[in-house]
């Protein structure tokens, strides 16, 4: 079992059914998706447990090795040609590791929700894919597949029907949205259920992508 990482937590409820666990961008931290619950309970989203897990530290190389808490390391612009599959693993094994905790706690996998924001979404869609038991459903945000000459031989049949909120803003300087709209095309031809959405934005989250995830857990989480 990995080791669990720190979270800050926000219950809407004093006895939710539901969790989503939202994993943050580079360099950000657990605390930088707090303020949407409170949008996302204005927009009708169910009461639900939401989980803000820090990332790690680590030197990345893109940015002269400076550290700073990543999920992955960033070992160039291309993004695609050369990724750092061991740090991607190590994430996915964390995650995995608070979605157990939620179950642990009586939360089923079917009323969890993974999410991710840029490098947050990259993991979100990297383990979601290959959870055997399905969760309720992905959301991920100015984001890619990352490992993608593998997901093939790696997604788990027991997600096949998992429900995905791809979205991405049309003017993303750091995440092209060419590189979202081909993971989105990789998805879909795989058989996936993505529900795709393209918000006039850069690297960032708009007010009406938060409506629009609010309606996605109001389907999901039914």
């Amino acid at each position: 079992m990995s080791a669990l990482l720190q979270c800050v937590e926000v219950q809407t409820d004093a006895a939710p059914a539901a969790t989503v666990i939202l994993l943050h961008g580079l360099g950000a931290d657990g605390y930088d998706f707090v303020p949407v619950v409170r949008e996302f309970e204005a927009h009708g989203a169910p009461s639900a447990r939401y989980v803000f897990p820090h990332a790690p530290t680590m030197p990345v190389t893109i940015n002269g090795g400076y550290v700073m808490r990543a999920w992955y390391d960033i070992l160039g612009t291309d993004l695609v040609r050369r990724e750092d599959d061991k740090g991607i693993r190590a994430s996915q094994a964390m995650v995995e590791a608070l979605i157990q905790r939620e179950v642990d706690r009586g939360t089923p996998r079917s009323r969890i929700v993974l999410a991710g924001f840029s490098q947050g979404g990259a993991i979100t869609l990297h383990t979601g894919l290959r959870q055997h038991e399905p969760l309720a459903g992905l959301v991920a945000l100015s984001c890619y597949l990352p490992l993608a000459d593998s997901f093939s031989g790696e997604a788990a049949g027991g997600s096949a029907r998992v429900p995905i909120f791809l979205a991405h803003g049309t003017s993303d300087p750091v995440v092209p949205m060419a590189r979202g709209a081909a993971s989105r095309d990789v998805l879909r031809a795989a058989g996936y259920d993505v529900q795709w959405h393209e918000y006039p934005m850069p690297h960032s989250v708009s007010a009406e992508e938060i409506r629009d995830i609010a309606e996605f857990l109001q389907r999901v989480l039914a």
